[in-house]
């Protein structure tokens, strides 16, 4: 069995880089930014101060919380215009930080309230204050190297950039660990409403064109009988025999139908036994092996379920497999999932392809997708989920 592949952290800090001899286009970039930092500078500190004066002096009155707010606003909103200069100039990674976290109900004192406490803010005001006197130095050193030094402007642009990057990292960038999974669980958030309203669509399509098409002919074949019954027993015999064909094929349906939204096997038995029906369905034969010591949280074993019963589809319909095998097992405080084929390979999570929004739904839960698939085979596919203790007193037990 492969082992789970390794994700490199894109959250390390990132290192300065060295300085450059060459007058290259990336030295020329750095100038740039350090002629036109003063004047970004000077505006942003003299709206602060202007700010902080008529916030503080007007909060006596209703009008000045307000003021103070409004000013942090824009001030978050200025800090993200530097950020994207730094990028582009200075080719710096540089983390948004997550949105303002506006309380609920929604409404002017949330948003008040909300906005006087955001960090991003306050942190854009002390960026600008602190760095005007440096921007102004280096604005000087910078013009008088290019007439006067330029030989030695290649190191003084790193140089001096390498502090402007500094103070960006510091004061710009996501404060803390929890800041940048505020912003990841935002967007997990918005992939989960995506995921839930597509599935109910999905639901809502499936039941009109199936299962309510077929309870519309079937009352229609049932009254054409009844009108029948009387004058011609033979010809609603008939009618009567087709709408129970019908039926058939409407509770078919239904039940395909709920077991697309939850099956009762996973519900009654666990994820070992439903995945087990799920492989016994497939195209190809599929060996499940079963590990866990335990039932996780009905969530974490429905998206495990689901998980495995599309990448199952994948292979059945994309991989040309002759077998497959599927291995579930905890690791610590972790959910295993692995699925296993012997097809063509050449799987690419990249592509445009179901894996995308696979790997997408299991990162809203703090979930990793990880994919070995070389051309010519095999396919491995790693699902990774946290591990949570499913409440009560028997459930939490092997049934």
């Amino acid at each position: 069995m492969n082992s789970r592949a390794s994700v490199p952290d894109a959250r390390e800090p990132e290192a300065l880089p060295p300085p450059r001899v060459a007058l290259g286009s990336q030295t020329w970039r750095e100038i740039a930014y350090l002629l036109t930092a003063w004047m970004v500078d000077l505006g942003a500190f003299v709206f602060v101060c202007a700010w902080l004066w008529v916030g503080v002096l007007s909060s006596f009155f209703v009008f000045g919380v307000p003021i103070l707010a409004g000013g942090l606003a824009v001030l978050r909103e200025v800090g993200g215009w530097e950020r994207a200069r730094s990028r582009a100039l200075l080719r710096m990674r540089v983390d948004e930080p997550s949105p303002l976290r506006r309380s609920r109900p929604p409404g002017f004192l949330p948003w008040l309230w909300a906005t006087l406490k955001d960090p991003v803010g306050w942190r854009s005001a002390l960026l600008f204050v602190v760095r005007l006197p440096w921007s102004l130095i280096s604005f000087v050193v910078t013009l008088g190297s290019l007439f006067v030094a330029w030989p030695l402007l290649p190191w003084l642009a790193r140089w001096m950039t390498n502090v402007d990057r500094s103070l960006v990292r510091a004061l710009l960038s996501p404060s803390d660990e929890l800041e940048r999974r505020v912003a990841q669980l935002e967007l997990g958030r918005m992939t989960v409403t995506d995921t839930a309203s597509a599935d109910l669509r999905r639901i809502e399509r499936d039941l009109h064109d199936g299962a309510q098409a077929r309870l519309v002919a079937l009352a229609m074949e049932l009254g054409l009988a009844k009108e029948k019954l009387a004058e011609d027993p033979e010809a609603a015999a008939r009618l009567v025999e087709g709408a129970h064909g019908e039926v058939k094929l409407a509770l078919q349906e239904l039940r395909d139908l709920a077991r697309g939204i939850h099956p009762a096997v996973l519900t009654d038995r666990g994820l070992g036994p439903a995945l087990s029906a799920v492989a016994a369905r497939a195209a190809v034969p599929v060996r499940v092996t079963d590990d866990l010591p335990a039932r996780p949280a009905p969530a974490i074993e429905g998206i495990a379920y689901f998980t495995a019963s599309e990448l199952l589809q994948n292979v059945s319909k994309h991989s040309g497999a002759r077998q497959a095998s599927v291995d579930i097992w905890r690791a610590d405080k972790r959910l295993m999932l692995q699925v296993h084929d012997d097809g063509h390979g050449g799987a690419d999570p990249h592509a445009g392809s179901g894996l995308a929004g696979l790997a997408e739904r299991l990162a809203a839960v703090d979930g990793l997708l990880a994919v070995h698939s070389p051309p010519g085979g095999p396919t491995t596919v790693t699902a990774e989920l946290p591990w949570r203790e499913r409440t009560g007193t028997r459930e939490g037990t092997r049934r």
